[in-house]
């Protein structure tokens, strides 16, 4: 028996996580953004706001490469403004949701070409969508933990509320 269970319901719960966060960060301003992730920095993503840019981020590359299109210089938007990073989320969303009305059903299995850091992949555009949900929600339980070590207390982001 099928589990019946959908991307959509992913999208659903990211999309009220992502509210929820957007609230809670207007509610605690910029220095929320500004804490560090200390030795678990990578170097290009060194406090949350620049964690909360690269979830988005990945979201609006991966339809870029689903698309094949050029990808966005995310750099741009400010880590350190809650509008204008949730701003960018809202875009990324609404990119995906329309890579998904509208992409060729014959095309979610063909092999994309994605490279960075110098090493290249072949993945389909299954494969990208599906690793940009998974990629979320694991980075959102990161920002919880490194805010939870700051001292700030996030509340609860579970599927079940």
């Amino acid at each position: 028996m099928a589990f019946p269970f959908s991307l959509d319901d992913l999208l659903e719960y990211t999309d009220r996580d992502r509210a929820q966060w957007h609230a809670w960060f207007r509610e605690q301003g910029p220095r929320a953004l500004a804490v560090d992730l200390g030795a678990h920095n990578t170097g290009r993503i060194r406090n949350v706001g620049e964690l909360v840019r690269h979830i988005f981020s990945a979201e609006q590359r991966y339809v870029q490469r689903c698309l094949q299109v050029p990808l966005m210089d995310t750099s741009v938007i400010p880590a350190d403004d809650v509008e204008a990073l949730f701003q960018f989320g809202a875009h990324s969303r609404r990119a995906l949701r329309d890579l998904l009305a509208s992409f060729p059903d014959a095309e979610w299995d063909a092999p994309r070409v994605m490279s960075w850091d110098d090493q290249t992949w072949q993945v389909t555009a299954r494969e990208m969508i599906v690793q940009a949900i998974t990629h979320e929600l694991r980075h959102w339980a990161q920002v919880a933990t490194f805010l939870r070590q700051a001292g700030y207390q996030p509340g609860s982001h579970d599927f079940i509320r």
